[in-house]
Formats: C-alpha cells, sequence, structure tokens
C-alpha cells in the first residue's frame, strides 16, 4: 500500500509509518506546488498532508488509486469534500485535544499582547526611548473587568473562556448551540451583535465553512467600540482583510492580533506595517504536545484504514 507524506512531520510520527507503507516523502516545510502534489499523487492509496495543502477536485481527480485523506489538523475546509465522496474517498482529520489548549493558549497571549502593548514596548527597549518608569509612560489596559466576547465555543473557546475567567474578565459567547450547563455570572450567551458592540476583546475562535466567508467585514466593524480589539486565530477568510485595514486606519478599533489571514500564506503588507496590529505565522497549534498528538491520530486513522478498521476521526 502506497503512502505520499506531502510536507514534514515528526521522526517518530512517521517512524510509526515507515514500516508499514511504501512511502513518497517531502520531507520539508516548503510546500509542495499543486503540480508536483498531481505528478506524485497518481498511484497512491493514502494521501498524509497538512491543512496549508489545498487538496480539491483536479488534484483529487487525478489520483486513480487514493482511497484515503488523512489532514494534519483539526480543520478540513482546504480538502474539496464533495470530490472526495464523489470518488469514495475517505476523509479524517485529528482534533487532538493539546491542539485545543495550545490554540486557546495562544488566543489569550495575542489577547494580553494587544492589552499591554508587549511588541511596541520592546520598541520602545531598541529605539532607546525608555528613560525610566513614569507615571504616564507607556500605559495599557487591564484585562480585569474587562468583557471578551468568544464567537465559537467549541473546545478552543471553552478553554479560552476559562483562562479569561481567571483574570477576571466577563465573557460573552456565541455558538451555533447554546451551552447552558457552562454559563454563569461570569460567563454568558450572546448574539453577535451583541457580542460586537459590548466586548473589548473579540476573539474567532470557530470552525470554518464558506457560509462564514467575510463574517466579519465593514457593517460588524461599525458595532465595535473604538477601544475594541479583534482577535483572530480561527481561520482568515473569516474577516474581510481590506474592512479590518480600513477599521485601523480609520480608528474604529484599537488594533488586532492575527494569526490567520484571508490571503494565507501571503499577508498584506498594511496589516504588517501597522503598530497596533501584532501578526503570527499561524501557530496556534504549534507546540510539540499539540503536533505529537494530532500525528498519533492520524496514525491511528492510517493504521485502522490498512487493516480494515473503523476510522475514528472519519468526517464523510
Amino acid at each position: 500500500m502506497k503512502l505520499f507524506i506531502t510536507s514534514s512531520i515528526p521522526d517518530n510520527i512517521y517512524k510509526k509509518l515507515e514500516n508499514e507503507f511504501e512511502i513518497t516523502y517531502h520531507d520539508s516545510n516548503e510546500p509542495l506546488t499543486k503540480q508536483e502534489i498531481i505528478d506524485k499523487i497518481s498511484e497512491v492509496d493514502v494521501l498524509f498532508c497538512p491543512l496549508s495543502d489545498k487538496i480539491d477536485e483536479e488534484i483529487i481527480n487525478s489520483a486513480k488509486n487514493l482511497k484515503l485523506v488523512v489532514n494534519y489538523g483539526a480543520g478540513f475546509d482546504n480538502i474539496d469534500l464533495k470530490s472526495a465522496n464523489k470518488n469514495n474517498i475517505s476523509v479524517c482529520n485529528t482534533p487532538a485535544k493539546s491542539s485545543a489548549y495550545s490554540t486557546s493558549e495562544l488566543a489569550f497571549l495575542l489577547i494580553l499582547s494587544c492589552a499591554r502593548d508587549v511588541v511596541g514596548g520592546k520598541s520602545e527597549l531598541k529605539s532607546g526611548n525608555f528613560k525610566g518608569w513614569r507615571p504616564t509612560y507607556h500605559l495599557g489596559t487591564q484585562l480585569h473587568g474587562k468583557t471578551l466576547g468568544i464567537i465559537g465555543f467549541g473546545n478552543i473557546g471553552q478553554s479560552l473562556a476559562k483562562k479569561a475567567v481567571a483574570f477576571g474578565m466577563n465573557v460573552l459567547y456565541n455558538a451555533n448551540h447554546q451551552k447552558k450547563e457552562l454559563e454563569n455570572e461570569t460567563i454568558k450567551f450572546a448574539t453577535k451583535d451583541e457580542i460586537y458592540k459590548n466586548s473589548d476583546f473579540i476573539s474567532l475562535n470557530l470552525s470554518y465553512n464558506d457560509k462564514l466567508f467575510h463574517m466579519i467585514d465593514a457593517e460588524q466593524f461599525d458595532m465595535m467600540k473604538n477601544t475594541a480589539y479583534l482577535i483572530n486565530s480561527a481561520r482568515g477568510k473569516v474577516v474581510s482583510e481590506q474592512a479590518l485595514i480600513n477599521a485601523i486606519k480609520d480608528k474604529k478599533i484599537a488594533g488586532a492580533a492575527l494569526d490567520v489571514y484571508e490571503f494565507e500564506p501571503k499577508v498584506s503588507k498594511e496589516l504588517l506595517s501597522f503598530d497596533n496590529c501584532i501578526c503570527t505565522p499561524h501557530i496556534g497549534n504549534a507546540t510539540v504536545e499539540a503536533r505529537e498528538e494530532m500525528g498519533k491520530i492520524a496514525v491511528d486513522n492510517i493504521l485502522a484504514f490498512k487493516n480494515g478498521k473503523e476510522m475514528k476521526n472519519k468526517i464523510n
């Protein structure tokens, strides 16, 4: 059975597979082009790819023997599920608990960094502007007593809420299904519009589908406080990047912190130029713990497929 791995993976994850399959391995973080994937996929049975590889209809149709796609990631919006279904190809993802913990930690780091302008603080030191402690120098805002709006209240959103409550924040959350059992004096359900209007920090933590494209556009930025910060560690396409740029320019919001981008891996030069926009390179679950657990889930699914057993994370 032939396996195609399109990106570097942890060594111990590879070792669990190397004696089980005839492997084509692109051992690099440099992404393959679409044509390179097509050239290598024609005869393989299993494709193991990161969520940054777009597996579209053309790629799927070129894979004559493909029976399984395993995505190294909890999301799977990079895979054309309609084409996979049409070609009787199973698709699995890797929703690891450590991934949710790690992503929520990054989201909270971005919130803290916005509140205290940590990046700007380093710039002050590098530029020589720090002359000593002064009562009105480089003031930020405390999180205690502030309101965090969380849109998307799955494992990541819930983990983030716990961290916010520990810092004395009030939490408004929105989800497709209200989770009354998790609500209390500090965690309350709200509509998206209520979150936009009342939150000091708005964190996006929802799974992406095409209906969410530009969920946040000019209209939503107009609702937000001019002291609010937008945090996005979900998917870039949820936010209109141009509307965000305009909102920052026009001071409709105080700033933003982004781990994902609408045209990823391309990042707008304007976003990078703003002192009040923190940008990280899609590292939400980039921890040893998360990537190891995700890899183990992927291996379990791949070996289950090979041995004719049920795949626990089959999504189609």
